[in-house]
């Protein structure tokens, strides 16, 4: 399975992105993220049904997450975006509907840079 995710970029704080993840299938996806040197963190995921999210403490408030089956994409809509928020975002895919964490991915796509400078 790949997954394609698109949509990072550079902004200054304050500003806006949205990041894409494209996957065909029945998963859960989610977000991650790792900023140099540090490990790589839980963002945000989303169940199938898209019914249910679930978020990092980090990014409540600022960052939602939502998805299109019928064009199988995840999206992850990042607000008020801080300098702390710089980091290479990974998609992530784990099968069925179970929570997703850093050790159930199944599926991770390349990472997209997202940097955010004060």
């Amino acid at each position: 399975v790949q997954l394609q995710a698109s949509g990072g970029g550079s902004v200054q704080a304050g500003g806006s992105l949205t990041l894409s993840c494209t996957a065909s299938g029945r998963y859960v996806m989610g977000w991650f993220r790792q900023a140099p040197g540090k490990q790589r963190d839980f963002v945000a995921s989303i169940s199938w049904s898209g019914a249910d999210t679930t978020y990092a403490d980090s990014v409540k408030g600022r960052f939602t997450m939502s998805r299109d089956n019928a064009k199988n994409t995840a999206y992850l809509q990042m607000n008020n975006l801080e300098p702390e928020d710089t980091a290479v975002y990974y998609c992530a895919a784990r099968i069925g509907d179970n929570d997703l964490d850093l050790l159930s991915v199944d599926y991770w796509g390349k990472g997209t840079q997202v940097t955010v400078s004060s």
